[in-house]
C-alpha cells in the first residue's frame, strides 16, 4: 500500500506538471516525438505529456520591430540615413513554426534589405515629400514575401531621414530662394493691382475734371492735420483761372444807366 501511494503521487504530481494554460492571445503548437501533433491549441487548459511533447508558445498580438539605420543611395545619387519601424502579427502559428527557424529574426532582416531596395528606387524629394508613398510600398513588399510565413505585416513607417550637412544646407538656400520668389511674385501681383486701381481713378477724373481738384484739397488737408509745417503745394491753372474768372465777373459788372432826361420844350 505504501507504494501504491508513493506510485500514485508521482502521477498525480505528473500530471499536474503537463497543465499548461494559454492566454486569448496565445496559441500552442505541439510536437509529439518531433511531429506536430493536430493543429494548434489553445486558449485555455491544454496538457503536454513531456518528455515525448514539446510545445511552442506562439503570440498573435501585434509586435512592432524596429529598423535600424540603414546606409543607402537615392535614385538621384544622394547619400542618406534611414530607420523604420515594422508593425506584424502572426495570423497561422502553423506556418510561423514550420516554415521558418525564427519568424521575429527573419522578418527584421527582411525589413532592412527592403528598406534599402524601395529607397534606393526613389529620389530625395520623393523620399521627404511622399513618406505615405514609400511606406505603402515597403508595406506591400514586405507582406508579399512574409505571407508564406503566415506573418501579415500591417504598417511600415519611415520615422527619420537623416541627410549630409551639405545637402542640408542646399536644401536651406533652396527654401529660402523659394520664399524670396514668392514675396517677389506677392509684391508684383500688388503693385499690378495697384496700377489697375489707379488707372480706374485716372478714367473717372477723366470724365469729371472737378474731382482732381477736389482730391488736391483732400491731400492739402491731411498733410496740415498730421504734420505742423509750412506746405508748398501746386495749384492746377484751372482752379486759378476759374477763380479769376469768377472774380472778374463781379468787378467788372456794368453799372446800370440812368433814365434819359426829357428835353425841355
Amino acid at each position: 500500500m505504501q507504494y501504491v501511494g508513493i506510485f500514485l503521487g508521482i502521477v498525480v504530481l505528473y500530471f499536474l506538471s503537463c497543465i499548461r494554460i494559454l492566454f486569448e492571445y496565445e496559441r500552442g503548437v505541439i510536437f509529439r516525438l518531433g511531429r506536430v501533433l493536430g493543429g494548434t491549441k489553445g486558449p485555455g487548459l491544454i496538457f503536454v505529456f513531456w518528455p515525448i511533447d514539446r510545445m511552442v508558445r506562439v503570440s498573435l498580438r501585434i509586435r512592432a520591430e524596429d529598423v535600424p539605420f540603414q546606409d543607402m543611395i537615392t535614385r538621384d545619387n544622394v547619400s542618406v540615413k534611414v530607420n523604420a519601424v515594422v508593425y506584424f502579427r502572426v495570423i497561422e502559428p502553423m506556418k510561423a513554426i514550420l516554415e521558418v527557424e525564427n519568424f521575429r529574426f527573419a522578418t527584421s532582416q527582411l525589413s532592412q534589405t527592403t528598406l534599402r531596395s524601395v529607397v534606393g528606387q526613389a529620389e530625395l524629394d520623393e523620399l521627404l515629400a511622399e513618406r505615405d508613398k514609400i511606406n505603402r510600398r515597403l508595406q506591400q513588399v514586405l507582406d508579399q514575401h512574409t505571407d508564406p510565413w503566415g506573418i501579415k505585416v500591417s504598417l511600415v513607417e519611415v520615422k527619420h531621414v537623416d541627410l549630409p550637412e551639405h545637402m542640408q544646407r542646399a536644401m536651406a538656400k533652396q527654401a529660402e530662394s523659394e520664399r524670396e520668389r514668392r514675396a517677389k511674385v506677392i509684391h508684383a501681383d500688388g503693385e499690378f493691382q495697384a496700377a489697375a486701381r489707379l488707372r480706374d481713378a485716372a478714367e473717372v477724373i477723366k470724365a469729371h475734371p472737378m474731382a482732381l481738384q477736389l482730391r488736391y484739397l483732400q491731400t492739402l488737408v491731411e498733410l496740415g492735420s498730421e504734420h505742423n509745417s509750412t506746405i508748398i503745394f501746386p495749384v492746377p491753372v484751372e482752379t486759378i483761372r476759374s477763380f479769376m474768372r469768377d472774380l472778374r465777373g463781379e468787378d467788372n459788372q456794368p453799372e446800370p444807366e440812368s433814365p434819359p432826361e426829357r428835353l425841355s420844350q
